[in-house]
């Protein structure tokens, strides 16, 4: 398919800045009902174990569709491809199309970037990354802007001590070692089993979680469900698409009902808070549209 803005022209046009906000706005409007937007549809690839995604929103200023495949197995190639088409609100026609790999790499960390700011503890100094993939770098970035990080750590089965030469920060030996005494843990893998376990956190911990997108994947643990505080992207998504979600039964709030003040964020220094970021067809579309403009601007000024 040929993509009017391809993902280097997308990462040149998008920055982690103003995405974060973006975001903010867009979580508070999705939970206000401002936003149209139907739980996405996963169709199974069962024969090569990958979803094809399929993800509309309309915001009121941008329509458009995510479309997104999801191949777990995949070694050589990231496991995460799409495609955002934006559409003209007033009329259907079509404005353009652009590679959505990206947007979906970067919206992921802004959210818990958002998530990051409003639960976890002012004075969080320590990060421990689980996975050290594409979300992982990203995650690193974006999480930089809302806290500061003395220590960063990070663990994978395979790639941690790459990733960490690659970013100047800790590899650890294992996932205990780097969640141990952390104030922010981020869960970005494609276990179906859990990694992160509740014994392991410390009071007043924050986790962003944004692997196990399947009802019967898990990437935390009984006690962890048990012992946090949890805050979800979607309450609709996460009761059918979540397997963490579904195994502890319930959540607290949503995440854009703390943004507009209608749910408390953290409630005290001890609190274990705990995010599960599913992702939205509202934080792909305002990214895309963000890009969008940067286009119009580029073409109106060129």
């Amino acid at each position: 398919m040929q993509l009017d803005v391809t993902e280097s022209e997308v990462r040149q046009l998008l920055s982690m800045q103003e995405l974060i906000p973006a975001m903010e706005r867009a979580l508070a409007a999705f939970s206000a009902g401002r936003v149209v937007q139907p739980t996405r549809l996963m169709l199974p690839v069962t024969d090569h174990e990958g979803f094809l995604g399929v993800m509309p929103a309309y915001t009121g200023s941008a329509l458009g569709v995510k479309l997104v495949t999801l191949y777990p197995q995949n070694k050589d190639l990231p496991t995460h491809h799409a495609v955002v088409i934006l559409f003209r609100p007033e009329t259907g026609e079509p404005l353009l199309s652009m590679d959505g790999t990206y947007i979906t790499e970067a919206r992921t960390a802004a959210v818990s970037a958002v998530a990051t700011h409003y639960l976890a503890r002012e004075d969080a100094s320590v990060l421990a990354l689980i996975g050290a993939g594409v979300q992982a770098r990203s995650h690193l970035e974006a999480l930089r802007l809302v806290r500061h990080f003395r220590e960063v750590r990070v663990w994978s089965p395979r790639s941690a001590p790459e990733f960490a030469r690659r970013h100047g920060v800790t590899a650890a030996a294992s996932a205990e070692e780097a969640v141990r005494g952390a104030d922010v843990v981020v869960t970005a893998t494609t276990s179906r089993t859990p990694v992160l376990r509740g014994e392991w956190l410390s009071p007043g911990t924050h986790i962003n979680a944004v692997g196990a997108p399947r009802p019967d994947w898990r990437e935390l643990d009984d006690e962890l469900l048990r012992r946090a505080c949890i805050y979800v992207d979607s309450s609709e998504a996460a009761m059918r698409e979540s397997g963490d979600v579904i195994a502890a039964g319930h959540f607290f709030a949503e995440l854009g009902e703390v943004i507009a003040g209608s749910k408390p964020g953290r409630q005290s220094r001890d609190e274990i808070t705990l995010f599960k970021s599913l992702g939205l067809a509202v934080e792909d579309v305002t990214a895309a549209e963000l890009v969008y403009k940067k286009v119009r601007g580029q073409a109106a000024g060129g």
